[in-house]
């Protein structure tokens, strides 16, 4: 019986409540065509809000376009796809995407799945069933989707730190055999970017295989917004992808050589055995990355508000972390601390952005995480950093530079990390 056990998760909960780390999922509805603004239900009220932390970066799940291509494919196919992919559910749309997504990329195939994170954890377990033998150098902070998907495989593995070379150069050149480069372009807590054509020539210079999670890139980055590879102009092996941040609609993706694609398509489990995606999603994404694609307006208008944003937090005292992407993180430095900063800024001031504490990120390193849009006006931005300036000071904590570097001395793990860190027993 469940109840004998009920105790022990409830010491968990009391747990993470006590140490600020407690998620809390708000009840929040999405206004169609008034994006950035939303409406919150709390326990007490119903109210207005700004919503400064979604990914939907583009604003491309309001656009009036995308609505009406899915309106369109809902009363031409109806809601559902019907079934699994081998088993009724590939439709038109879902070809149509395919080639799509092929083509942005400049692959020969490409393969859809519900999600980006179901796409990476399936694809790796996967290659390993054709590889036995490989072996995966993963970076030390690839997210959760990376780690569980190596770890499923019961592959070899190897960490290499965070964007470190020499690193991963000395961990390729002492290891013979198979081998797969496992890393992201833009790693969405620091916002960081990878330097993807160093990592790439490290792996064509000791033969391995190249596999990159651009996610928190595509439809941000390059000329048509196929991510930070088509930017630097780079061929990287395998490319994973979503749907359901700068093209504003759900799932996520795969790209690369038709047989290896195929492949996967052919063995693996997790996307033989689930229900396809909607049709009335596919349209919508469809139409959304053509769109993106011929209005590069859309990424440089993004660049500038993240810039923009950046610079009045930096004007105003307010520590960031300073990087070269469209992240925008706000350092607060303590769990609570951001905790009581953000429900300082949803309850009183109708700002939305939610607390990013351990484990998904180091203590001391807490933070606030902004994702400004096209559609944050001077005065959204303007308004949200006096905002939050004074629930900084409101909250305890002043308003000045700190050293991060301070912050930093002998931090716990973080989930990546001790995520990664899980994987030992597997390799032993």
């Amino acid at each position: 019986m469940l109840n004998e056990h009920i105790n022990k998760f409830s010491e968990v909960l009391d747990k993470l409540k006590d140490n600020g780390n407690y998620r809390v999922f708000n009840d929040i509805l999405r206004t169609r065509g008034d994006f950035p603004n939303a409406i919150w239900y709390s326990k007490y009220s119903i109210k207005k809000i700004i919503n400064w932390c979604s990914n939907d970066y583009l604003g491309m799940g309001q656009h009036s376009y995308v609505i009406d291509s899915m309106k369109t494919a809902l009363e031409t196919a109806g809601a559902g796809a019907g079934g699994t992919r081998n088993i009724s559910g590939t439709t038109h749309y879902h070809v149509a995407l395919e080639l799509e997504l092929a083509k942005l990329h400049k692959k020969e195939s490409a393969l859809l799945f519900t999600s980006a994170y179901n796409a990476n954890q399936t694809t790796l377990e996967t290659m390993a069933k054709v590889i036995p033998d490989i072996m995966f150098i993963s970076d030390s902070e690839n997210h959760s989707s990376i780690i569980q998907g190596i770890r499923h495989s019961k592959a070899k593995k190897e960490i290499f730190k965070h964007n470190d070379l020499d690193d991963l150069e000395s961990i390729l050149m002492s290891n013979t055999g198979a081998k797969c480069v496992v890393f992201e372009s833009v790693y969405s807590m620091d916002g960081d970017i990878a330097p993807v054509k160093e990592i790439v020539a490290l792996c064509k210079k000791y033969n391995a295989i190249s596999y990159i999670d651009e996610v928190h890139a595509v439809g941000m980055y390059g000329k048509y917004g196929a991510g930070i590879c088509e930017r630097d102009n780079v061929d990287v092996d395998i490319i994973n992808g979503t749907l359901a941040k700068a093209f504003g609609v759900q799932g996520g993706y795969i790209a690369g050589n038709k047989i290896f694609i195929d492949a996967i398509r052919s063995l693996a489990s997790a996307f033989i055995f689930t229900t396809s995606l909607s049709p009335v999603i596919c349209a919508g994404a469809l139409t959304s990355i053509k769109y993106v694609k011929d209005h590069p307006e859309l990424r440089e208008k993004l660049q500038e508000r993240a810039k923009f944003t950046k610079d009045e937090l930096q004007r105003h005292g307010i520590n960031i972390k300073e990087n070269n992407s469209h992240i925008v993180p706000v350092i607060i430095g303590e769990a609570k601390k951001c905790k009581a900063v953000s429900d300082e800024l949803l309850y009183k001031e109708g700002i939305y952005v939610q607390p990013i504490n351990y484990p998904t990120v180091a203590v001391g390193t807490e933070r606030l995480r902004f994702t400004p849009t096209p559609l944050h006006t001077d005065a959204h931005i303007y308004d949200m950093v006096l905002k939050v300036k004074s629930a900084i000071k409101r909250c305890g904590k002043k308003v000045e530079k700190v050293n991060l570097v301070s912050t930093l001395i002998k931090p716990k793990k973080t989930e990546s990390e001790k995520m990664q860190q899980e994987l030992e027993p597997i390799n032993d």
